[in-house]
């Protein structure tokens, strides 16, 4: 449907790719990739996580949220949405947060543009910010979005699939024409919160649409969180099946945890072939459109689920347990991870025990009144 419009599109991201392959920053991550029980963690809380938060979130505890989450290991922290505030509020200040935050080498900091006014925002704040052999770009990579029903594109951006996709190909162009690299996603791959059970054949239709764009990546959101290992499977039998299903390699699972089967479904997509999850610290996040809908899959959760097995991740688990702990704090919120809880319930309870047994070491086991009522 979209093939004769795209042509142009799909030549200018074969040049692009051949450039981008050429980099330093090209090569460190082909490396990763090329690892094949190596899972890439795309680390939304920044961005996905804060957009729903009802109190204003300053611009600086933004920043120190990407410094933190950059410095614990995650190599590809979503940094923000050049979004309009009037829409989305918690994403006002971007172009100030990727203009101060850290850009750790070979690290990624991609932004969500919704539409070509927000990428020629984010092109104006690039010029005036020129990349150097020295100094990296304040991003080089941007994220667009569309859905798998028309009910659903409709509430999010008051428009049809096929609309949608026709105002995101100009922006995708435009973004490989400067450079950037361009990521997809597609909501509500499960259920819809409008209309019921999603058309599997339609989430793979868009998928491929948005590929053919030029996005190097589509990302498959159940952004109702009602998916489970079944539901999963099926759906991405779908998609990835048949002569013309779509590989592996270009898609990466988004779960929301609803139900609190989205650790589940991770390991599903991984079983699958997917070796790209989208999650955020702290279980942050909802959905607006989607009454009910709960946060990403914790960051925290899904390290701890992988840990032992045949799967290597980015990122320090017991720095992500901090962090989680740190942000839900400032922004007055439960710490939905149940790994981060857990860790430091039993952090917690080590450190009375220590603080018992140097006490009893001083005074000669008159602490033990004390221990007995831990």
């Amino acid at each position: 449907m979209f093939s004769n419009r795209l042509s142009s599109a799909l030549s200018i991201t074969s040049k692009q790719r051949v450039v981008w392959r050429n980099s330093p920053k090209c090569r460190s991550y082909a490396v990763a990739v090329s690892k094949p029980n190596h899972v890439n963690i795309v680390e939304v809380g920044p961005r996905d996580g804060l957009q729903n938060e009802k109190s204003v979130i300053p611009p600086e505890v933004k920043i120190d949220l990407i410094n933190r989450l950059g410095r614990a290991g995650m190599d590809i922290v979503e940094a923000g949405s050049f979004v309009s505030p009037k829409w989305v509020p918690q994403m006002a200040g971007t172009a100030e947060v990727i203009s101060h935050m850290e850009r750790l080498p070979g690290h990624r900091y991609p932004v969500l543009v919704p539409n070509l006014k927000g990428l020629e925002l984010l092109l104006g704040l690039l010029a005036k910010h020129p990349s150097s052999s020295t100094t990296p770009p304040l991003t080089d990579e941007i994220a667009v979005f569309t859905a798998a029903t028309d009910a659903f594109t409709k509430a999010n951006t008051n428009c049809t699939i096929a609309e949608s996709l026709a105002r995101l190909e100009p922006v995708t162009r435009k973004a490989l024409d400067h450079g950037l690299r361009v990521r997809g996603y597609v909501s509500v791959v499960i259920t819809c919160p409008y209309t019921g059970k999603v058309d599997y054949k339609k989430v793979k239709e868009v998928a491929r649409a948005l590929l053919d764009m030029g996005c190097y990546e589509v990302s498959l959101g159940d952004t109702v969180g009602t998916g489970n290992p079944t539901s999963v499977r099926e759906m991405l039998e779908t998609v990835m099946g048949g002569a013309d299903g779509l590989p592996p390699a270009k898609l990466a699972g988004h779960f929301h945890d609803t139900f609190g089967t989205a650790v589940a479904n991770v390991m599903t997509a991984l079983d699958m072939g997917i070796r790209t999850v989208d999650t955020a610290v702290g279980g942050l996040g909802g959905c607006p459109y989607s009454p009910g809908a709960t946060g990403n899959v914790a960051t925290e959760d899904v390290m701890y689920a992988l840990q032992g097995s045949k799967y290597s991740y980015p990122g320090d688990l017991r720095a992500m347990v901090d962090i989680g702990a740190w942000i839900s704090d400032r922004l007055n919120r439960q710490n939905a991870s149940r790994a981060g809880k857990a860790i430091l319930a039993k952090r917690l309870r080590e450190q009375k025990v220590n603080s018992v047994e140097r006490e009893r070491e001083r005074d000669g086991g008159a602490a033990e009144t004390i221990a007995a009522k831990l």
